[in-house]
């Protein structure tokens, strides 16, 4: 018996797929997978029915349903990652150009690359959510991730990417004060007061029972050392009146928070 030639094997690596409707050959969303399409489609349709993803795919997936809706394969990449992302964009592009209306909200590939919802797609988006939960969270057993932990490495890695991201100057509000801070002007309820206090409560609280030892107060100490306290007079008031159950009528903040707990009891 002779060795024939060696056959060459070259793995799996991911797949293009499209979904479409029974009625039409209209392509309506491009995606790519590593695993297979028809795993890869049974996922969709288990996201679409728990509620948890909102996009215009998802929400075209629970009207269509599977009676309607399904995933076809457009195309095998057996390279790696990069030309199966790359794979993706070209099929959403020349998609696009032949006058299939995508429901993808970006150009494809590895993230989102860019993409800037238009002021007509915020509304859209907002119609379809408006009279929805505010959010649906899986818990529990529910869950995809539950049982799952991150490694060290991992939480390493991330705490590593996202040291001092938004400290000092790379903080987006760094040095907006008054009107120039996103937050100003803004009033919490008396009904989320009492909620963000009841979070924070007794054992609840992430300092409940700590004692700072020697070298943190002293640490605490320099790094306070110069600073005027209270730092403004929000945060005098916060001290001396509303921590204290005292309002005084020169404070203008004792005014405003008097004028906003009778705005909420009417």
């Amino acid at each position: 018996m002779t060795d024939g030639p060696a056959s060459s094997y070259i793995p799996f690596i991911g797949a293009i797929y499209g979904f479409s409707t029974y009625e039409s050959a209209e392509i309506r969303y491009v995606g790519m997978t590593t695993t297979s399409v028809a795993v890869r489609e049974r996922q969709h349709f288990k996201l679409a029915k728990s509620g948890a993803r909102k996009s215009p795919f998802y929400d075209w997936l629970r009207r269509r349903g599977r009676e309607h809706a399904y995933a076809i394969p457009l195309a095998v990449v057996m390279t790696d990652l990069d030309e199966l992302a790359q794979a993706e964009i070209d099929w959403i592009s020349r998609l696009r150009a032949d006058g299939h209306r995508l429901l993808n909200l970006s150009a494809g590939g590895k993230g989102p690359n860019g993409h800037v919802w238009t002021e007509e797609q915020r509304k859209a988006a907002g119609d379809r959510a408006r009279g929805r939960p505010t959010g649906v969270h899986l818990t529990g057993s529910d869950s995809p991730r539950w049982g799952h932990t991150h490694s060290d490495e991992q939480k390493a890695k991330w705490s590593e990417m996202r040291k001092g991201r938004n400290t000092g100057a790379d903080n987006p509000n760094f040095g907006k004060f008054g009107a120039e801070h996103p937050a100003f002007g803004r009033d919490v309820s008396a009904q989320t007061r009492a909620l963000l206090s009841e979070q924070k409560m007794g054992t609840k609280n992430p300092n409940f029972g700590r004692v700072m030892s020697a070298d943190e107060r002293a640490r605490r100490s320099d790094a306070l050392r110069g600073r005027s306290m209270p730092s403004s007079a929000r945060s005098a008031h916060t001290r001396y009146h509303t921590n204290k159950g005292v309002y005084k009528e020169t404070c203008r903040h004792c005014i405003e928070d008097r004028a906003n707990e009778r705005e909420n009891e009417s």
